[in-house]
């Protein structure tokens, strides 16, 4: 073997190697179809939310503390900005583990009449995809204990879910088996709405900290989550805003 082609061929295996070693950094699983078997890091990298993405945040808000004028607009912005009707039940439905029940369900109220005017008007959302089959018994069990540690980056335990193993079961089962195996809404989806529900309630920091960590851990970046306050600013939700902000800072530190 000459040395030329040896040459050639170093040159053709540190091109091979750099683009495994690039492609396994950038080119991850966007949590797209089935999000409880995704969990990797999406690709949303360094790019700007979505018009779409955007609409998240503000629904979830307002619903969260039952400002219905504010929701009204915001469901109507976020079906104008690409929601399907699938998505925003999703949303609204996913609430009620944060906000409770009545909250969720006089959004859902609120979300009907608004597509009820809005077919008045001529305007046809999509109905998008509806969930696929979630496991039961021991095997939902499993999924949302794996979907929960996937999710936070490690096992979570601690002297709280010792003290009342309940709340741990309900997590595990409920939160993040029942309502994360649905595969209807990306899991960077479901916590734009996480962030945006806990941001407008008062009391609930820490939660809203995890949930920025958590969302850091699906894929998005420090410079969305701050579009996120900066979108909920700008409609009219200040101290939601300001509890990002802050929350982001904290765990920056």
């Amino acid at each position: 073997m000459n040395r030329t082609t040896l040459h050639q061929r170093r040159l053709l295996r540190a091109a091979i190697l750099g683009c495994a070693v690039l492609t396994s950094a950038v080119c991850v699983n966007p949590l797209g179809a089935n999000p409880s078997r995704s969990p990797e890091k999406s690709i949303m990298k360094e790019q700007p939310l979505t018009l779409k993405q955007l609409a998240i945040a503000p629904i979830a808000a307002n619903a969260a503390i039952g400002d219905m004028p504010r929701l009204h607009d915001a469901l109507n912005r976020g079906l104008d900005a690409g929601l399907s009707l699938s998505e925003t039940k999703e949303i609204l439905v996913q609430l009620y583990a944060y906000a409770g029940f009545p909250r969720s369900l006089n959004a859902l109220s609120l979300l009907m009449n608004v597509v009820e005017e809005r077919a008045a008007r001529g305007i046809e959302d999509a109905p998008g995809r509806e969930p696929g089959p979630v496991p039961s018994g021991y095997a939902l069990t499993e999924l949302g204990t794996d979907n929960q540690t996937r999710l936070v980056g490690a096992p979570v335990s601690g002297p709280l879910f010792e003290f009342a193993p309940a709340i741990d079961q309900f997590l595990k089962v409920h939160l993040f088996g029942d309502i994360f195996a649905r595969d209807n809404l990306q899991w960077t989806d479901r916590e734009l709405a996480t962030v945006g529900a806990l941001a407008a309630m008062a009391g609930v920091e820490s939660q809203l900290e995890s949930h920025l960590k958590i969302s850091l851990n699906v894929g998005m970046t420090v410079e969305q989550l701050r579009q996120v306050a900066q979108e909920l600013e700008a409609r009219g939700d200040l101290q939601a805003a300001q509890r990002v902000s802050a929350g982001l800072d904290r765990i920056r530190r």
